[in-house]
C-alpha cells in the first residue's frame, strides 16, 4: 500500500498544481525528490559516543541507517581534528521519504509547544529547510533512553525549481507555514482590526 501523502499528492495536489500553474506536461509539475535529514552534534569533539547516540536517535526516527559526516578540515580553536567524527544524516526518497514527510506534517510539529507554524523562507531554488531544537518531538525517541538533546535539519528538495511553485506544493501537501498575523505576534483578532 503507498503511504498516504503520496496518494493524496497523486490524487489530490498534483492536479491543483497543474490547474494553479497551467502546467501541461505532467513530469513538469513539481514533486518532492528526497528529505535530507542531518544532525549536527554538539559535544561530538569532548564525547566520541555521542556522535554513534545521535547516529542511533536519527535511525530510529527516519527508519534508514544514517551516514556518519567527518570534519573536512581541522580547526584548532575547537580542537578540531581532519576526519573526526562530528554529525550524521539521512537521505530519504520514495516510500520512506513519503512516510516521513507525513508524520513531519501531521503528528511532530503540531507537538511543539507554542508552534505557530514553519517560516515560509525557501533558498531561492525551490527547496525548504527547517530546523528543529531537539530530537524528543519525535514520538519514536523515549524521553529516558536519550543521551542528550540534539537539534536537527530537515530539507525538502523539490523539483520546482521556483520558490513560488515549491511554497504551493509544500502548502498543498499540509506543510504548516506562518500566517501573517503569527509572523507579527499578533492574534487572529488583532491582526483584522
Amino acid at each position: 500500500m503507498a503511504p498516504r501523502l503520496k496518494e493524496r499528492y497523486q490524487s489530490e495536489v498534483k492536479g491543483k498544481l497543474k490547474e494553479h500553474f497551467r502546467i501541461q506536461n505532467d513530469m513538469a509539475v513539481p514533486k518532492l525528490l528526497k528529505v535530507v535529514v542531518n544532525m549536527g552534534v554538539k559535544g561530538a569533539v569532548e564525547n566520541k559516543t555521542r556522535v554513534d547516540a545521535a547516529a542511533k536517535d536519527l535511525a530510529m526516527i527516519t527508519g534508514q541507517q544514517p551516514t556518519i559526516r567527518k570534519a573536512k578540515i581541522a580547526i584548532s580553536a575547537f580542537k578540531l581534528r581532519e576526519g573526526m567524527p562530528i554529525g550524521c544524516a539521512v537521505t530519504l526518497r520514495g516510500d520512506r521519504m513519503w512516510e516521513f514527510a507525513d508524520r513531519l506534517i501531521s503528528v511532530v510539529l503540531p507537538r511543539i509547544r507554542d508552534f505557530r507554524g514553519v517560516k515560509d523562507k525557501l533558498d531561492g531554488r525551490g527547496n525548504y529547510t527547517l530546523g528543529l531544537s531537539e530530537q524528543t518531538v519525535f514520538p519514536e525517541i523515549e524521553l529516558d533512553k536519550i543521551e542528550a538533546t540534539q537539534g536537527m535539519d530537515i530539507t525538502f528538495v523539490t523539483s520546482a525549481g521556483s520558490d513560488e511553485r515549491a511554497y504551493y506544493l509544500l502548502k498543498e501537501l499540509g506543510m504548516p507555514f506562518q500566517t501573517p498575523a503569527a509572523k507579527s505576534g499578533k492574534s487572529k483578532k488583532e491582526a483584522k482590526a
